[in-house]
């Protein structure tokens, strides 16, 4: 199956699949293999995406997915890491990742929620760092899920290596263009006394390019503050988080934080999840 993104109400719709009232379906007659050869011939399991996923019904899920081969333990952490670190580096998500043991787990966190992943596959946490999160869970616990291999330094960056703004080469020529059609309305302008019967056309245009050169000109001073804004508040987000230093949130739980002891996760507290691997869509 080729590397897929997936949005959590994608991976949720897959998961919690109802069919449609009135749809007919003559899957009961078909055996498992016979289920299984029509999927296989009516879906591209080589460019599988979220959204195959959601048109699967209940009996073709079954039919081409075997629980007994959900990925867990060890292995579905190091692949659940990848996969996390790679959507950061594409700015997918944000959060830190970090891998905890005692027991051995996974954690993500930001300064909008957190999310602990264990080896069994159960989730835990809150916010948008949970949302984002629970759509790779059910993804890397499947065989045939490629995981990206994540590009190096594929973390959140060091606050002061954010740039005030991008995109100058763009301001330049915005700038070089505005500048020249000032210097035009100016020459236009002052032009437009010896232009005689033509002064007030003369002097109309370079009106127009005076205007448009100042237009221009604002245009990038304000989005040089509009970046210079949006830095200063993604280091802010860096810096809640811990990037830069030895800190994290202080709404984090002792189940995301490195120390021997850990909760019981058979005593789920308010904002855990079960996040087994996905389930067959459940009928109506």
């Amino acid at each position: 199956m080729s590397e897929t993104r997936a949005t959590d109400e994608q991976v949720e719709s897959a998961v919690r699949r109802v069919d449609q009232s009135g749809e007919e379906s003559d899957d009961d007659s078909l055996s498992t293999e016979e289920l299984r050869a029509q999927v296989e011939a009516e879906y591209d399991f080589d460019d599988f995406t979220p959204e195959d996923m959601a048109r699967m019904s209940p009996e073709e899920w079954d039919a081409v997915f075997d629980p007994e081969t959900w990925i867990t333990g060890e292995q579905l952490l190091e692949r659940l890491e990848a996969d996390l670190k790679t959507r950061v580096a594409r700015r997918d998500v944000f959060a830190r990742i970090e891998r905890l043991d005692e027991p051995d787990r996974l954690v993500a966190y930001s300064d909008e929620g957190y999310a602990v992943v264990y080896g069994d596959g159960s989730i835990e946490g809150q916010g948008t760092v949970l949302r984002d999160v629970k759509p790779s869970v059910a993804l890397c616990s499947m065989d045939d899920y490629t995981v990206e291999e994540p590009p190096e330094n594929a973390e959140l960056p060091e606050p002061t290596a954010v740039p005030e703004g991008s995109g100058e080469f763009g301001n330049l020529m915005i700038q070089v263009i505005a500048g020249a059609l000032l210097l035009s309305g100016a020459i236009l302008g002052g032009g437009a006394a010896l232009s005689g019967e033509l002064g007030i056309i003369s002097g109309t245009v370079g009106l127009l390019f005076l205007s448009a050169g100042f237009l221009l000109f604002f245009t990038v001073a304000n989005a040089r503050l509009s970046d210079r804004f949006r830095a200063e508040e993604y280091r802010n987000r860096l810096r809640a988080v811990g990037i830069g230093a030895d800190e994290r949130p202080e709404f984090l739980p002792e189940s995301a934080r490195e120390t021997v002891s850990v909760p019981d996760k058979s005593t789920e507290e308010e904002g855990q999840t079960a996040a087994e691997p996905p389930e067959p869509p459940a009928e109506q």
